[in-house]
């Protein structure tokens, strides 16, 4: 046991494609929330919260409550199932049709490095950036450094008492709040995708986008 889950947020209404099973959309002949699990196929626990269909072995399904009260309650239902002994978290979007082991792998080393760095220097004084602290978690910016919040590590503690410092500032209730309110006063270590083959960061909430990342895996 490594102490190392996942989990993938399958909840959402899917509005601009129009209300389908948007994580049982199928790219490159397979169903984006089953690509989502096999980039974390390393880990000790997966859980996918959510309406979902069959899932691999192993994988245990739940829902947020209330049923469609949005990603940070769906992220606390998720992190009430895990056990005592996690110590970092991968919080993943169902529709990231491009993630891969490689892509969450770097995502970890980067929460594990040390804080000083040139990686570090380059977004010092950006709020809620890494600033000499150690992160509460790493996660991926797009080309215009946009951070992919639900492509993102983080240290289970920090997960942990995220949640309750919001829940506190909305009266108990995370029903509806933002995932960004989860970053708030937190040290977050951001990553761009350097490797090869397309941005791991990709999430499909469009036609266009099923399209475009159906070309990227031909």
């Amino acid at each position: 046991m490594t102490g190392y889950a996942a989990i993938v947020l399958a909840g959402g209404a899917a509005r601009r494609m129009g209300g389908v099973d948007k994580p049982a959309r199928a790219i490159g002949g397979r169903p984006m929330l089953h690509r989502v699990l096999a980039a974390v196929a390393d880990a000790d626990q997966r859980i996918v919260v959510g309406p979902s269909g069959p899932v691999s072995q192993g994988v245990r399904t739940t829902r947020e409550e209330p049923p469609g009260g949005g990603p940070v309650a769906a992220t606390a239902a998720g992190l009430a199932l895990l056990d005592s002994g996690t110590t970092t978290v991968a919080l993943l979007a169902a529709d990231l049709p491009l993630l891969t082991t490689a892509a969450v792998a770097e995502l970890r080393r980067a929460l594990a490095a040390p804080s000083a760095g040139p990686a570090d220097a380059r977004t010092a004084g950006r709020p809620g950036v890494l600033d000499g602290q150690p992160p509460a978690l790493a996660c991926y910016v797009d080309g215009d450094g946009r951070r992919q919040h639900l492509c993102a590590v983080w240290r289970f503690p920090a997960l942990r008492a995220a949640l309750d410092r919001l829940a506190a500032t909305r009266g108990g209730s995370l029903d509806g709040a933002p995932v960004r309110g989860l970053l708030a006063g937190v040290a977050v270590r951001e990553l761009s995708w350097s490797g090869s083959g397309p941005p791991p960061w990709f999430d499909c909430d469009t036609d266009e986008d099923v399209r475009r990342a159906e070309e990227w895996t031909r």
